[in-house]
């Protein structure tokens, strides 16, 4: 093996010519000359061999082989040598950019908590909000970027309770919660194999009732338990809090997932008509939802026939933006007592509008799941009836039945040859 130029000088190279002769003058006594070399390439793991001497002796008076590390394996173990001053800027780097990533979604959770304390009822004597939009902003994030960032959530939690009452054994626990529900969340999805794509209706089942209805109960949990334990909250009014948080922040989730999912990986129009289409769809599902919440007649179950046209003409871009809209205009005349919320007490109140808000976010979610997996099968069979048609021609030409490019005129064998199985979608 023919050294390289930078590489350190070893003791047992005894400079023999490449043709197998005799050594030149001057190299009878090298070390090692009597007894040859073994190859670099044999040594375990990258490992160079060269002598070391027994007992203190000189390496020159002794002819054993013995392994032992190189000078560049050396620096490398030791931290010693140039990339040791490369190390400290690296980790800055990285300490920089997680602390970043960390603040960023701290303003995020902010940002969305102010918004969800925009609409707040009174459940029991506590106060709760129908839509935490935060949760479903932490657990995108947490699989955006995992389980690292977690201290964000609870800064972020931390600094929306703080921006309405002093900050307070209540509000950190209550922080606590709000942070271990979306890991609770991450940690149950990722057990069963979940994709934040969403183009499988098993992620969507998954979302469902493991993202939001199972890990969000760690919230509601932590968040009634400190309120009893405070005392600013009567047992026999725990389960109805811990139903309304609960349902809160599941529907968060819900809501809020779908539609970062559309907004960073987006499956938009390609033409002018289909954004006509999609834009329309949005404005006729708020003007449609706004009449049936304030018509005198029930007629809440019309937004169902606009959440299926959405899902199956555009999938998940159009299924969660119209679900986001019916959810918040619900909300909106839930907190305000009106449409079908009006005369009603606050409990029942509740209960109608999760229940509600929840079966738009299930059918808009599940049925673009089941359309984008359904797509993406038949993708699968035309790509592959198309690699079939492929091998057949080239096995035996013409036998496929699809029509070779720049070929005229057509005959009773095309057209049977395009009515026969998997070859007329393929013809050119």
């Amino acid at each position: 093996m023919t050294p390289r130029p930078d590489s350190p000088r070893r003791w047992w190279h005894p400079h023999r010519p490449h043709d197998g002769s005799a050594a030149g003058p001057g190299t009878a006594d090298a070390p090692g000359a009597h007894e040859p070399a073994p190859p670099e390439e044999a040594a375990p793991s990258g490992i160079s061999v060269r002598p070391l001497a027994p007992d203190g002796a000189s390496p020159e008076r002794t002819g054993s082989w013995r392994a032992g590390l190189s000078l560049e394996q050396l620096r490398r173990s030791s931290g010693a040598g140039p990339d040791q001053e490369g190390r400290p800027a690296a980790l800055s780097v990285r300490t920089l950019r997680l602390m970043t990533l960390i603040l960023a979604v701290a303003l995020a959770y902010y940002g969305a908590g102010r918004l969800g304390l925009l609409r707040q009822v009174v459940v029991e004597g506590a106060t709760v909000t129908p839509l935490w939009l935060p949760s479903g902003v932490a657990v995108a994030a947490l699989f955006a970027f995992g389980p690292r960032i977690a201290p964000g959530i609870a800064l972020g939690m931390l600094a929306v309770t703080s921006s309405i009452s002093p900050v307070s054994g209540y509000s950190v626990l209550t922080a606590v919660g709000n942070t271990l529900a979306p890991l609770a969340s991450w940690y149950l999805l990722r057990l069963v194999g979940f994709r934040p794509s969403l183009e499988r209706l098993r992620d969507g089942l998954a979302l469902v009732f493991l993202g939001a209805l199972g890990g969000m109960t760690v919230s509601a949990a932590v968040g009634t338990g400190t309120l009893l334990a405070t005392d600013k909250l009567l047992s026999a009014n725990a389960w109805p809090v811990w139903a309304a948080w609960w349902a809160g922040d599941a529907l968060g989730v819900l809501v809020v997932v779908p539609v970062l999912v559309v907004l960073f990986r987006p499956r938009l129009p390609r033409d002018a008509l289909g954004w006509a289409e999609l834009l329309g769809l949005f404005a006729v599902t708020a003007a449609l939802t706004w009449v049936a919440i304030y018509s005198p007649l029930d007629l809440l179950f019309l937004v169902f026939p606009l959440l299926i046209w959405a899902a199956l003409r555009f999938e998940l871009t159009g299924s969660a933006p119209a679900a986001l809209i019916v959810s918040v205009l619900a909300v909106t005349a839930a907190t305000n007592q009106q449409g079908p919320f009006a005369g009603r007490a606050m409990g029942e109140i509740m209960v109608n509008l999760q229940a509600f808000n929840v079966s738009v976010a299930l059918t808009g979610l599940l049925l673009s799941s089941l359309v984008t997996e359904r797509r993406h099968v038949r993708e699968r069979i035309e790509d592959a009836c198309q690699e079939l048609a492929e091998v057949v021609d080239t096995l035996a030409p013409g036998a496929s039945g699809r029509r070779p490019r720049g070929a005229e005129g057509t005959g009773p064998e095309e057209g049977e040859g395009r009515g026969s199985t998997g070859a007329g979608w393929g013809a050119g």
